[in-house]
Order: C-alpha cells, then structure tokens, then sequence
C-alpha cells in the first residue's frame, strides 16, 4: 500500500523551506551585523580627532591657569593659550560629531540591511506558511468528521493531477459519485497527503 509514498515530499519541502527561511533570517542578522561594525570603523578617526582636542585643550587651559598666576603681566598672557584651547574643544566637538553621524549612518544602513530580507519573509513566505496551516487545520477537522472524508475526496477530485487520480482507478470518478469506500478513502488519503497530513488508517 503507498499510503505513505507521495506525503514525505510534501513534507520534506516544508521542512526544507522552513529551515530556508531560518537561515535567511540568521544570515541577515548577522550580515547586518557585520555591516554596523565595518561602518562603525569609519568613526575612529572622530574617536582620535576627540581624544586629541580634548587633550589639547586641557593642556592649553592648564598652561592659561599657570601662566595667569604669573604677577603683573599673566592676565595678558592668558589670552593665546584661551583661544587655543577653544579651538582644541571645537576639534573635539567636530571629532564628537562625526561619530554620531558613523553611528546614524551604521544604523541606517544596517537596519535597511536587515528590513528588505525579511519584508521577502514577511510579504513571500509567511502568508503561503499561514494559508497552509489553515487548509491543513481544516483537513485535520474533516478527517475526523462523518462527512469528511467524501468532502476531501471531492477536493482531491478537484485538484489532484489526472495522473494521480488514474493510479486510483479507471473510472475514479464514477466509483466516488457510487460512494465506493475504498475510491473515497483513496481520494481523501491522497488529499491529506497533498497537505502533508498523516493518513490514519
């Protein structure tokens, strides 16, 4: 009996599919990933560019202090080494800037990135995943119920290939409209395979 022979494809697709979609998703992830760091990179020179106004700035305010102590004239002293120390913040200001624009730039990329793969998951493979699992859940009703079976019979009628149905029988047709059990339970087995159902026997 080939009640098992055409269900393990059906699920093996699925199976396959479904491991497809997960390591879509894991690649993104990670693509996306590696991408915010590689861009992240690009704001090292900003990193350095703040550290050393910073530093200088500093080094430029405690000469302005030592050199404002100095009697009579350090107050005129002060004023080079004041200005030279804003300018030192303003380069660290500027370095501080152009980190934040890498990082808005990381984001921004990455997460383009990571949104167009699983707008494809989202928009491609989810709705196929959700209208099989409600044609699978109403088979799985039907199966169980009195009528189920002519109803999934009738289905397989409908949508099975004509080579399929030829396996059943010459005239499968007229065995299902006569009701012969074993055309019907033949024809709703298929269909429940087509849905990668087991078959109960």
């Amino acid at each position: 009996m080939k009640i098992y022979a055409d269900r393990f494809p059906t699920a093996v697709r699925q199976l396959l599919t479904d491991l497809l979609v997960v390591a879509w998703v894991y690649l993104s992830i990670r693509f996306a990933m590696w991408l915010y760091d590689l861009i992240q990179k690009l704001a090292v020179p900003g990193q350095k560019l703040e550290g050393a106004g910073t530093d200088l700035a500093r080094n430029f305010a405690e000469a302005s202090d030592k050199i404002g102590r100095t009697p009579l004239v350090g107050d005129e002293l002060t004023g080079p080494f004041d200005r030279a120390a804003e300018a030192a913040r303003s380069l660290a200001e500027a370095g501080q800037n152009q980190q934040e624009q890498v990082g808005d730039l990381a984001w921004a990329l990455a997460l383009l990135a990571l949104v167009l793969p699983l707008a494809v998951v989202l928009l491609g493979w989810l709705p196929l995943r959700l209208r099989w699992i409600r044609r699978a859940s109403a088979a799985k009703v039907l199966r169980t119920a009195p009528a189920g079976r002519d109803l999934l019979a009738l289905r397989a009628l409908s949508n099975q290939p004509l080579r399929q149905l030829n396996r059943i029988g010459p005239d499968v047709a007229q065995a299902w409209r006569l009701g012969d059990e074993a055309t019907v339970d033949a024809l709703a087995a298929l269909e429940l395979r087509r849905l990668g159902l087991r078959v109960n026997r």
